[in-house]
């Protein structure tokens, strides 16, 4: 149950009384965890039995399921209750989303564990099969990324954003495979199971998350990537930029471990490219 969901759906039939008490739990949610019900009902200026139908209304049993439900809102996090308003001008906007994916890139380099990276990078390049992983919104456009990087270099490599698929890929690989992971948060426990899996038959795992967690530890090469994220909930992450300059990094070091080989991929896709898209070849390098 999200109580505070249920109070936008219900805010235009709340009573006066009503509203009251939906501001307090609105404008001081600590109170509102920490009250009695006498002490919640004074504050509002209602009767004890007022709150008792402003917590059924919400669909709650009682004033203490009411508590209940309250405490387990505040897991969720504050700043999905009362976002930090800020500027809708596109100015500003664009300054914001700007400044944080620069700020990203300049921790994401003083922060690089650069021996970590070389030897991802040399397994990468030596691999007869690559398998990259990742799911949800953000892991799952890595994996993808890492696919689109690698293949042009002549390599052999697949993604999957699919955890029975990453299991059964897992199952397939052979000891001179590589298995390379996106996990933004660590704790994803279906790629923690695949590199399990991996380990055993001794196909090596990489790992693009955070440090010291669940992901981290189950992988035989970690490129750690733990940056500050603030508070705007409506700001995409700019962490993934920082993941996306690891792609790029890692595929310019595997470009120069294979280079006669990845040169001549290149010049064969370019090659179809300007013979059927572009007519020349004064566009973008790669793609």
């Amino acid at each position: 149950m999200d109580i505070f969901s249920t109070l936008q759906e219900e805010k235009a039939r709340l009573s006066p009384s009503e509203t009251r008490i939906a501001d307090i739990l609105l404008n001081d949610f600590e109170f509102a965890v920490n009250a009695s019900i006498i002490e919640l009902a004074e504050k509002a200026d209602v009767s004890p039995p007022t709150v008792t139908r402003f917590c059924r209304r919400v669909g709650c049993d009682s004033f203490a399921d009411f508590k209940i439900q309250l405490a387990r809102t505040a897991y969720v996090g504050m700043r999905y209750i009362r976002p930090e308003p800020k500027s809708r001008n596109p100015g500003d906007v664009a300054q914001d989303i700007v400044t944080k994916a620069q700020n990203a890139l300049f921790l994401l380099h003083r922060s690089l564990d650069l021996a970590a990276l070389e030897e991802a990078a040399e397994k990468l390049a030596r691999a007869e099969m690559i398998y990259a992983f990742g799911s949800g919104g953000n892991s799952s456009m890595i994996a993808s990324e890492l696919q689109n990087r690698l293949f042009r270099f002549g390599l052999h490599v697949t993604a999957s954003s699919d955890h029975s698929m990453q299991l059964m890929m897992t199952a397939a690989a052979k000891p001179k495979d590589v298995v390379i992971g996106s996990s933004f948060s660590g704790r994803n426990m279906e790629l923690v199971r695949s590199f399990a899996l991996a380990r055993e038959t001794k196909v090596t795992t990489i790992a693009l998350t955070q440090a010291n967690s669940p992901v981290a530890q189950s992988a035989d090469i970690v490129v750690p990537i733990d940056l500050p994220e603030g508070n705007n909930i409506f700001r995409p992450t700019s962490t993934r930029i920082a993941y996306l300059a690891v792609v790029d990094i890692l595929a310019s070091l595997v470009a120069y471990a294979v280079q006669p080989q990845a040169a001549v991929t290149l010049r064969r896709i370019k090659q179809q490219l300007v013979a059927h898209r572009d007519g020349d070849d004064r566009q973008l390098l790669g793609d």
